[in-house]
């Protein structure tokens, strides 16, 4: 076996003994105990020969292992009337190696895990309530839940006053020439009822109309008001 691996590069001796029985092909569950010794004890004389310090726990395992040789070589006990089973020398080490190679296999884990989630970049919330524009104003008895909801009713009446027959004509609606016809309209009026300003009931013309009814109350163009709940709602000059 080529000798070119320092017990430096283990984090510990039993990280050696899992590298050797890896390097062997043996089953860890039946480790081979001469043939492991003598590969353990090489490393060891190899970091000797080299005058590197060794730590004591890579001694401590030598000693086990010289220790655990020796009592696989002897002879069994037995008798003719009873072979009591005897414990395998093998077994304490071979649950230690199986320990640790539980844990290691769950640090690489979470090491894999780690540097995964490293690629991931996390900020911090912001406030950005300096970007946020004012809500809509409108008078203190009418809120803008009541204007949807009035607005619903609406569309709710049109669609079933709507004729069987209708003829579609292409027209652009935009919402400044609606505003400016409402203001033309409470120029005339000073005051309107909200339902009043959807004279037609295309979809482009009532939704431009509702926009135009908020701009202009969030500019405070116009007011909108209702004296009691479920009142209609007026709008009228500021």
């Amino acid at each position: 076996m080529n000798l070119d691996i320092r017990i430096s590069e283990f984090e510990g001796p039993l990280d050696l003994l899992l590298h050797l029985i890896k390097e062997s092909k043996m089953d860890i569950l039946e480790i081979e105990i001469e043939s492991i010794t003598e590969q353990y004890l090489k490393y060891i004389e190899q970091e000797e020969n080299l005058n590197l310090e060794i730590a004591s726990e890579y001694l401590v395992m030598a000693s086990e292992l010289i220790e655990m040789k020796s009592r696989m070589l002897l002879p069994k006990s037995s008798s003719d009337e009873e072979v009591e089973e005897e414990e395998d020398p093998r077994e304490e080490l071979i649950n230690r190696l199986l320990e640790y190679q539980a844990y290691k296999e769950i640090t690489k884990a979470l090491k894999e895990k780690e540097e995964s989630r490293q690629k991931f970049y996390t900020k911090a919330p912001e406030n950005y309530s300096q970007f946020i524009e004012d809500d809509t104003t409108l008078e203190s008895d009418v809120s803008i839940d009541d204007l949807v909801d009035a607005f619903k009713k609406y569309l709710q009446r049109k669609k079933e006053m709507k004729p069987l027959s209708t003829k579609v004509t292409v027209r652009e609606i935009s919402v400044s020439s609606r505003r400016h016809d409402i203001k033309r309209i409470l120029g005339e009026k000073k005051r309107v009822s909200f339902f009043e300003l959807f004279p037609e009931v295309s979809k482009e013309y009532i939704v431009a109309t509702f926009l135009a009814v908020l701009e202009m109350a969030k500019s405070k163009e116009l007011k909108i008001v209702q004296k009691d709940t479920f009142d209609d709602i007026i709008c009228e000059v500021t």
